[in-house]
């Protein structure tokens, strides 16, 4: 356990960034390599894995519902020094994470067809979207407990373990992915099939070895099936903060299926196009996501020792940070966005459509950047509703406007991004003033009560 209540708040930012940062740009590589040789089989398959590739916003609304009350939970009781609370909440984390990986399991393979056929119009990227998803979704089930481990790890201030198995699943795949999509060496050439087996054996890997070391090596929190047995009260708080998490992932999966449908029309080139971006661009947030994955244990630890002071500190030191990251971001996508598009596909309309669309969305990157790192600072305090409505007015912003445009005669797929620029804008805004507001209130009421008590 590593206390973050002492020493400088930017430091432990940038110690716990650093390999957090490692870990995301190695599980960057990971998807850089999958849509590297999927892009080689075609616009159907890219289109198809693109639009697949929506249900992990789901996915992940739901894993952020436990991480995100894990890491909360646990890093305030480390912060109090309470080590039986932080047990207690991280073996209930694993009973969550066995509910919700069956959850999927049945979910995903009863109405991936269903959902899948409502946002592409193409059969073949339908085909394709369909065979990636159902041998992927092993591998989205097992994703509740790495998240469930790694999370209770970063909240004692540990993320070099989670750092180095991220990075020995990354290179596992990048060595399954030619065989298994391709056919390289002795492998079959399963197309997307591979694709989708390949991350769940890599998905599979990486779980048994944190596993392990949870066995072997980990001391503060372990697993003690004695705590298995299910508490519904810590349920009830674990979920009264994910929820919003959680609820914030799925409106942004919201976002997505509603792009994919404004620009269906434009056949599988233009999804293939965005789906391209849309990687590249999450790649790219990697780590600005780090900053703000360090921001939540740092402001939890401190919130619950009652160091006000630290928690402004944290907040506002890590937008910082964020921000001169996605200035330089912003920075190289205004240069040449199409020497990344082009290492992808060399379909000229794909090239444009998502270096256009990358052009375009980077100037809303230091925007984003906030909202990062505000929502990092709600987890870390216990109430991460305000996340959630920065994402609901981002939508609501998104959502007219975009169906109104679509229906105008002249309807270009540049439209959708001038709207998304506006509305992400917006949503930076509301995050600010509602970090703020609630640095407010939590901070400045605890510290009320400490001078009465």
């Amino acid at each position: 356990m590593k206390d973050l209540t002492q020493g400088s708040p930017t430091s432990h930012i940038i110690s716990m960034a650093i390999p957090i940062a490692a870990g995301m740009i190695f599980q960057t590589l990971y998807l850089l390599v999958d849509m590297y040789f999927v892009a080689a089989l075609g616009e159907d398959s890219m289109a198809g894995v693109g639009t697949a590739g929506t249900l992990l916003f789901m996915i992940m609304a739901l894993t952020q519902v436990l991480g995100v009350s894990t890491v909360a939970l646990v890093s305030q009781a480390v912060g109090r020094k309470d080590q039986d609370a932080a047990n207690l909440v991280f073996n209930q984390s694993l009973v969550l994470a066995v509910i919700c990986a069956g959850i999927t399991l049945v979910g995903g393979y009863f109405f991936a067809r269903i959902y899948l056929g409502s946002i592409t119009a193409d059969p073949g990227a339908l085909s394709e979207g369909i065979t990636f998803m159902y041998w992927f979704l092993p591998g989205m089930a097992l994703q509740f407990a790495m998240v469930g481990m790694g999370s209770a790890l970063r909240a004692t201030g540990i993320v070099k373990p989670t750092m180095y198995i991220q990075v020995f699943t990354v290179v596992l795949n990048t060595i399954l992915a030619p065989i298994l999509i391709a056919g390289w060496g002795p492998g079959p050439a399963l197309g997307v099939m591979g694709a989708g087996l390949a991350s769940t054996l890599s998905i599979v890997a990486g779980t048994i070895l944190l596993f392990l070391y949870f066995l072997k090596l980990e001391q503060y929190v372990e697993f003690d099936s004695r705590l298995w047995k299910p508490r519904f009260k810590i349920w009830g708080r674990m979920l009264n903060i994910g929820l919003p998490a959680g609820g914030e992932m799925a409106l942004m999966f919201v976002y997505f299926s509603i792009v994919y449908w404004l620009i269906q029309d434009f056949g599988a080139t233009a999804q293939a196009g965005f789906s391209i971006g849309g990687r590249i661009m999450q790649s790219i947030f990697m780590p600005t996501m780090a900053i703000a994955f360090a921001v939540g244990p740092i402001v939890g630890q401190n919130y619950g020792a009652g160091l006000g002071g630290r928690v402004k500190e944290t907040c506002y030191k890590g937008m910082f940070l964020c921000s001169c990251v996605m200035v330089l971001t912003t920075v190289l996508l205004q240069w040449r966005p199409e020497l990344l598009v082009a290492f992808f596909s060399d379909d000229p309309e794909v090239v444009a459509v998502g270096s256009v669309f990358l052009q375009l969305i980077s100037w809303n990157f230091v925007a984003q950047g906030i909202v990062f790192t505000a929502s990092g600072v709600f987890q870390g305090l216990g109430n991460t509703r305000p996340a959630m409505l920065s994402s609901a007015i981002r939508l609501i912003i998104f959502i007219p406007i975009a169906l109104f445009i679509r229906y105008q005669p002249g309807f270009t797929v540049n439209q959708v991004w001038y709207v998304s620029i506006l509305a992400v804008t917006v949503q930076g805004i509301a995050s600010f003033l509602l970090v703020r507001r609630e640095l407010r209130l939590k901070v400045g009421a605890d510290k009320a009560a400490l001078v009465a008590a």
